[in-house]
């Protein structure tokens, strides 16, 4: 059996996994208390994933989104991280299974996130990309600059098409945020680096299977942010699905047919639970099901926070909260006093969540936000898109960076660096196999 090079301890243990939104702010919450923290995760780095898309289009370089794990708890004496894939969890002997050993545990909390949800379609899946991690939004962007560079060697338009058809297929804010940032590609970009290429040969569409844009949204924010998209030229289509997805050509529940060789999926996303937990706490969309404290069901010390998380008892909302960043940092924050309370054999806190809002960029002087009662839309809120998320990120030089990179592009209608950094991006199969981590 391999051992773990984890320092041994007489307090209590508690192990994190996952070093997103939700773990990190527990461990952070845990700097004064009496345990020792560990954390895992499969990277080395914090990823600020709103800004995922930015570096897909070539908008932000990838080291300013991402910050190093380590730099963060540097002077966090009570934690140790470990770089680790988890294969799988023994309760009964509180014991969690690694790729690097055996780690004994007291209290375990799962913060491992999600990841994209196809809805069991395989032939989307294999030839369609999601956007949920760092790898897959550099070699977005690498396959969509090697796009272009392929189709300048091509004389006729309809071979040329389905190189520049992108197809964005989900109308939440991501999907939202990627038409709208290759709509600004086409308007700003191709002219200057492809003056030889027609713009008009190059159509960036939306795909929403409901009735409307950003669900969770009012319906008049809605309808500004697809008047919005429709005025950058993107071709909305909702109460769209897709049924099939062959790599070349889109085949919609319409019957109406897209060609195209770029199909970003942003429609959904599902939970990442490990190998152990008893089948009947785990639902469908890969979620596990916990209690008011976020102890998962039939366990006392054994937690799920975030996107892993399905709490079910908030009337507001009966099929659990949304898979969004502040669910995983509040969360975070209660369960990390729940434990300082259960040390002290204190009762524990129900979790409540407090909807601080929600936001969304559509492009350059154009985003939507609702929050205290308020709507904004266009420049306003498009200023205070960037204020919340330039405060949001982690490390002071990575606030620098981006803000210099946002002042920079909004004078000079410039973007980030356009280099083909990795080959193997020739067709969108060859991307998706070289994105599994």
């Amino acid at each position: 059996m391999i051992q773990p090079n984890i320092p041994e301890t007489t307090k209590p243990r508690v192990v994190i996994v996952g070093g997103g939104f939700g773990g990190v702010n527990l461990a952070k919450q845990l700097k004064h208390a009496p345990v020792q923290v560990v954390l895992l995760d499969r990277n080395n780095y914090h990823l600020f994933q709103p800004l995922l898309y930015q570096v897909s289009t070539a908008g932000l370089e990838p080291d300013s989104i991402a910050f190093p794990l380590r730099g963060i708890f540097k002077k966090q004496h009570n934690l140790v991280f470990r770089m680790a894939e988890v294969t799988g969890i023994r309760t009964s002997e509180n014991i969690l299974e690694t790729g690097i050993g055996e780690i004994r545990y007291d209290h375990l909390v799962f913060a491992t996130g999600s990841n994209t949800n196809f809805f069991g379609n395989k032939g989307i899946e294999e030839n369609a990309i999601g956007m949920k991690s760092l790898i897959e939004a550099v070699q977005i962007r690498n396959y969509v600059i090697k796009q272009f560079e392929e189709s300048l060697l091509l004389k006729d338009p309809e071979e040329i098409k389905p190189k520049l058809n992108f197809v964005m297929v989900g109308g939440g804010p991501t999907g939202v945020e990627l038409a709208g940032a290759f709509a600004e590609l086409r308007k700003y970009i191709m002219p200057k680096d492809y003056p030889d290429l027609p713009q008009e040969l190059m159509n960036v569409y939306l795909i929403e299977a409901g009735p409307k844009l950003l669900a969770s949204f009012s319906e008049q924010t809605s309808k500004k942010t697809l008047e919005a998209l429709h005025h950058l030229g993107v071709r909305v289509m909702i109460n769209t699905g897709v049924k099939e997805y062959d790599g070349q050509t889109i085949t919609l529940s319409t019957g109406e047919h897209i060609k195209t060789q770029s199909l970003l999926w942003s429609a959904g996303v599902k939970g990442v639970p490990v190998a152990g937990l008893p089948p009947e706490i785990l639902l469908p969309n890969g979620r596990i099901l916990v209690n008011e404290f976020n102890q998962v069901k039939g366990y006392t010390n054994v937690l799920a926070i975030g996107d892993i998380a399905q709490m079910t008892n908030d009337p507001r909302f009966p099929k659990g909260y949304p898979m969004v960043a502040q669910v995983a940092i509040q969360q975070g924050k209660n369960v990390a006093h729940n434990i300082r309370l259960a040390l002290e054999n204190k009762p524990m806190k129900d979790f409540y969540y407090k909807d601080l809002g929600s936001m969304a960029t559509i492009g350059r002087n154009r985003a939507v936000a609702e929050f205290a009662g308020m709507r904004l839309n266009g420049y306003f809120a498009w200023i205070v898109w960037m204020i919340v998320h330039l405060m949001s990120l982690l490390g002071f030089r990575n606030k620098l960076v981006v803000f210099i990179n946002w002042f920079y592009r909004y004078f000079t209608y410039e973007r980030g660096t356009r280099i083909i950094i990795k080959r193997g991006a020739a067709n969108i199969v060859k991307l998706r196999q070289s994105v599994g981590v």
